[in-house]
C-alpha cells in the first residue's frame, strides 16, 4: 500500500531535501499550496470569496520542537489575523490549527498549547471569525477535546476535527453534537493502528454516514470535509432528512482539488469553505494529504492534468 511509504517519506529528511530540490516540485506543490507567506495569500482569498466560496486557512508546521517555535506559530497566526480584518470577511474566513504545532507534544504540551491558541482564538473573534482545531493522531485526541471544550468557555464558536476512521469517533460525535459545537468531519488522515481504527476503505466510508447521521440530527453544526462525490450526495440526503436549510451546514474541501465542484455547490447556494495551506514548511502537509488515501493520489493526478 502506498499511504504507509508516503507517510514514511513525510518525515525523512533525506527525502525533503530531495523532493525540495526537484525541478518539477514547485509547480505541483503551488497548486495546492498558494504561498508561502500572508502577501502570497490575500490574492487567493480575494479570488475565492469573490467567487461566492469561503476559506478555512492553515499556517503549515507541525515538527515542532521547542517553545520559541510554538511561539514563532502563534505570532504566524495573529499575522494572519490582522491581515484578515483589513479584508473585513468576517466568518467567511475562519482558520484551521494543528495544535502540535503551538507545542502540544512538549513537555507540558497541553498548557502550554493552550496559552498558545488562547489569543490566536480570542483575536478570531474579535474580527468577526473562529478557530476549528484540527485532529491530528489518535494520541493527541483527548488534549485536543480538552483544548477544545476549554476555548468554547469564553469562545463557543470553537469548532473541531473527528476521523470517521476511528472507532472512538461516534461516541465523540453524540457528545459534540448535544452541545452546540462546529464539527468537520473528515475521513482520517494518519496512518492508525487496527487497534483504533477501521482499515478498510468501506468501513470507513459506512462510518462516515453513520457519524454523519448523527451530526446532521444533533444541535451542532456539522461541517462535511470529503471530496467524495457519493458521500457529498448522501451529506445532502441526511441535511435533507434532518430538515437542514443550507446555511446550517457546509462542505469543506482542499484548494486545488474539484474546484469546479467547489463552485457548483455554492452556485446551488450550499456553504462551500476551501481549506487552504500557505507556508515554508510545505512538505510534511503535501506528504500527508498524498498519503491520506489513495482517492487522493488520484485527485491529485486528475487535477494536475485538466486543472479543475
Amino acid at each position: 500500500m502506498l499511504g504507509p511509504v508516503i507517510l514514511a517519506a513525510s518525515r525523512s529528511d533525506r527525502l525533503r531535501r530531495l523532493i525540495s530540490a526537484a525541478p518539477v516540485t514547485r509547480p505541483v506543490v503551488d497548486r495546492f499550496i498558494p504561498g508561502e507567506i500572508v502577501d502570497d495569500i490575500v490574492p487567493v482569498i480575494r479570488d475565492l470569496t469573490g467567487n461566492g466560496l469561503e476559506v478555512t486557512l492553515d499556517v503549515v508546521g507541525e515538527d515542532i520542537t521547542t517553545e520559541d517555535q510554538a511561539t514563532a506559530a502563534r505570532d504566524a497566526y495573529l499575522e494572519l489575523i490582522a491581515r484578515l480584518k483589513e479584508l473585513e470577511l468576517g466568518e467567511r474566513a475562519e482558520m484551521s490549527v494543528k495544535l502540535s504545532m503551538f507545542g502540544q507534544a512538549l513537555p507540558g504540551g497541553h498548557e502550554l498549547c493552550l496559552a498558545n491558541v488562547r489569543p490566536v482564538v480570542e483575536a478570531a473573534a474579535a474580527i468577526g471569525t473562529t478557530v476549528t482545531l484540527d485532529a491530528e493522531d489518535h494520541t493527541t485526541l483527548d488534549s485536543m477535546f480538552a483544548v477544545h471544550e476549554e476555548l468554547r468557555k469564553d469562545f463557543p464558536q470553537t469548532g473541531c476535527v473527528i476521523q470517521a476512521y476511528l472507532f472512538r469517533t461516534e461516541e465523540d460525535a453524540r457528545r459534540l453534537a448535544a452541545n452546540g459545537s462546529r464539527v468537520r468531519l473528515v475521513k482520517g488522515a494518519y496512518k492508525e493502528p487496527a487497534s483504533v481504527a477501521f482499515q478498510q476503505k468501506h468501513e470507513i466510508d459506512k462510518a462516515y454516514v453513520r457519524i454523519l447521521r448523527i451530526l446532521m440530527e444533533g444541535e451542532g453544526y456539522p461541517m462535511i470535509g470529503s471530496h467524495d462525490p457519493r458521500l457529498i450526495s448522501i451529506s445532502q440526503e441526511l441535511a435533507r432528512r434532518a430538515g437542514r436549510k443550507p446555511d446550517e451546514y457546509e462542505f469543506q474541501m482542499l484548494y486545488g482539488i474539484r474546484a469546479e465542484e467547489h463552485l457548483r455547490l455554492a452556485a446551488e447556494g450550499h456553504r462551500m469553505r476551501v481549506y487552504t495551506a500557505y507556508g515554508t514548511d510545505w512538505y510534511g502537509y503535501f506528504m500527508r494529504r498524498l498519503a491520506e488515501k489513495p482517492a487522493n493520489l488520484r485527485f491529485f493526478a486528475r487535477s494536475m492534468l485538466t486543472k479543475g
